[in-house]
């Protein structure tokens, strides 16, 4: 049996996630694989203090509850925000994608986790993780495409 979680609907336009509720106004559930993946992705982390910020920001942002335990909760995708279209910019995505989910390998969750970004257009940036995990019946793979978040970049 697999454990479910409520589902996140992300709006890229907005920058934002939110519950995803069905038409009767229940919670909609997702495998809670998928949701702990869509809340490290898409809260954000703490920029460390050699990280560029976007132009205009001095907020280094981060989730308050970081400050209280040892295990971050987020990523640095948001310092992508209005970065020019380089391929450093898609090897930068790669890292804080493997970064924020690091905690898979760490918990046992995972065995490894591969991310592959690319562009999908002038103006948006997609990401294919794929997770391995152990099976019972060997190696399962989740594959999450993530191309819905990184519009306007």
């Amino acid at each position: 049996m697999t454990a479910t979680d409520f589902a996140i609907a992300w709006d890229a336009e907005g920058s934002q996630g939110d519950w995803l509720l069905a038409s009767h106004g229940q919670l909609v559930t997702a495998p809670a694989l998928e949701t702990a993946v869509m809340i490290s992705l898409f809260s954000d982390a703490r920029a460390s203090e050699d990280d560029r910020l976007p132009p205009g920001d001095t907020d280094r942002r981060g989730w308050w509850g970081n400050a209280l335990g040892d295990d971050p909760i987020g990523s640095r995708l948001w310092l992508l925000r209005r970065s020019k279209r380089l391929p450093e910019t898609l090897r930068r995505a790669e890292d804080y994608i493997r970064e924020a989910l690091a905690w898979l390998i760490e918990e046992q969750l995972a065995q490894r986790v591969e991310v592959a970004a690319s562009w999908l257009s002038s103006t948006r940036m997609g990401a294919t993780i794929t997770i391995h995990q152990a099976g019972q019946a060997g190696e399962r793979r989740a594959v999450l495409r993530a191309d819905w978040a990184w519009q306007g970049i």
